[in-house]
Formats: structure tokens, sequence, C-alpha cells
């Protein structure tokens, strides 16, 4: 099941860390985690984040990570918000150093990163303000298994 891939602890290590990479931002972070990804890992990636409702955000910056663990695949998707404002393989380069670390087995770590690094880049471009709402949750989705 995929929500045996990650211990009790590692998973509050990582929503720990959606939390505080979205205290500089009016920006949303989510990471969902599935055992496997049958097609095209980009399109499997939008469908979760159309299902997750991410595209309903106020200024359209939300940030999904997505990752199939037994299919060794995984993706960024960012909202057209922030897509719009960074360049254009800005979250390929935040891929291939998070590639690095799940290489290593060092998962926790990897998303870890790439969150820090997208919460700096959403926090660059949409600073967080006085008024803000957290639009979505924080904690970590699966699919189903």
């Amino acid at each position: 099941m995929s929500k045996d891939f990650f211990t009790a602890e590692e998973i509050k290590t990582l929503e720990s860390a959606i939390k505080e990479a979205e205290l500089n931002t009016s920006g949303e972070i989510r990471v969902h985690l599935e055992r496997r990804c049958k097609g095209n890992v980009l399109d499997r990636a939008a469908e979760v984040f159309s299902n997750l409702s991410m595209q309903k955000t106020k200024l359209r910056n939300g940030v999904l990570f997505y990752l199939a663990h037994e299919s060794r695949k995984f993706a960024i998707i960012g909202d057209v918000g922030i897509n719009s404002l960074v360049p254009f393989n800005f979250w390929d380069q935040i891929k291939e150093r998070m590639q690095r670390k799940f290489k290593e087995g060092e998962f926790v770590d990897g998303l870890e990163g790439g969150i820090w690094q997208a919460g700096h880049a959403l926090g660059e471009h949409f600073p967080y303000q006085d008024d803000d709402v957290n639009e979505l949750s924080d904690d970590i989705s699966f699919g189903d298994d």
C-alpha cells in the first residue's frame, strides 16, 4: 500500500516541510503518492492535480509533487500562475536534484528538498499575504491500492 511507503514519522516530516515552505508564500504545495503509474507520468500527475482541485487556488499557484514508487516515476506539476513566472525548465532542475536523492534511496530527503525549492520560488513570486488562507490541505494524499 502507498501509505506504507513512508513511516508515520517520515510523513510528519514531509507535511511539516510543506507547512514551513508555505509560511513564506500564498502558494500551495501538495504531495501525492501512489504505488503504480501505468501510463505517462505527466498525464497521471495532471489528472491527480485536477482530482485534488489544485487548479482552484485563487492565484493559480499550486505545485504538485507526484510519486509512483513501485513504477519508479515522479513528476512536478505547477499551475499556470507559477508556470508563467518561472523559467521554462525550472521544474526539471528541481526534478534532477530530487532524482539524485531518489537513486540513493533517500526519498524523504529528495521530496523535502524539492518542497523547499518550490516554496522558495513560490515565495519570490507569490509572497505571503496577511490575509492568506491555506487553500489546500498540507496532508500527503495517497492513491488507491
